[in-house]
């Protein structure tokens, strides 16, 4: 898709902070006009994979645990960052057992990948369907986890996010949307 706008032209870069959670940049950029931002801030978070998980039965797995930043509990899909060299689909295989105990022989089907928040984090996501879920581990949570895992009806989830019934984030909404017009079309 052609487009007449330009990009930015970064001047120079700074760090502010580093560590293995996020990485905050300051970046002095010139806009095409010829204006100047001096202190344009960038979170460099790593990139992660979630999940849509419904079980045999129509249930969908949903992990509650605590937010610090949201200062509340709120029910998620499952989701985390990869580790030592795995494939994305490895990755939320390996999250999705670990935070919940559930597996399946399905092979996840790929969602889409999206940018998180490009106007200030580098990061993204790529949402995954697992169908076929069952119980089959107990959860093997790190050390700063604490998580449990629940179940929702996977037809009526909509409803309690379109209603305001359950606290959730944007991803989990997303997902189940896209999880839905997908197993619609199927």
């Amino acid at each position: 898709m052609p487009t007449s706008m330009e990009k930015w032209k970064t001047l120079h870069s700074e760090y502010l902070h580093k560590s293995d959670f996020v990485h905050i940049r300051k970046d002095r950029c010139e806009l095409p006009d010829g204006l100047i931002i001096d202190d344009y801030c960038v979170n460099e978070y790593p990139d992660w994979v979630n999940a849509i998980v419904i079980t045999k039965e129509q249930q969908m797995v949903l992990v509650e645990q605590y937010r610090h930043a949201g200062e509340d509990f709120f029910l998620e899909i499952p989701a985390g960052k990869k580790e030592n060299g795995e494939t994305d689909e490895e990755g939320i295989l390996r999250e999705v057992k670990e935070e919940t105990g559930y597996v399946s022989s399905v092979e996840p089907t790929y969602l889409g990948e999206f940018m998180i928040n490009p106007a200030t984090q580098t990061n993204k996501v790529k949402t995954y369907l697992i169908e076929q879920a069952y119980k089959a581990h107990d959860q093997d949570l790190d050390d700063t986890e604490d998580i449990t895992a629940r179940l929702f009806d996977f037809d009526s989830f909509g409803t309690l996010i379109t209603e305001n019934k359950v606290k959730t984030q944007l991803f989990t909404a997303h997902a189940y949307f896209m999880a839905k017009a997908r197993l619609l079309n199927k």
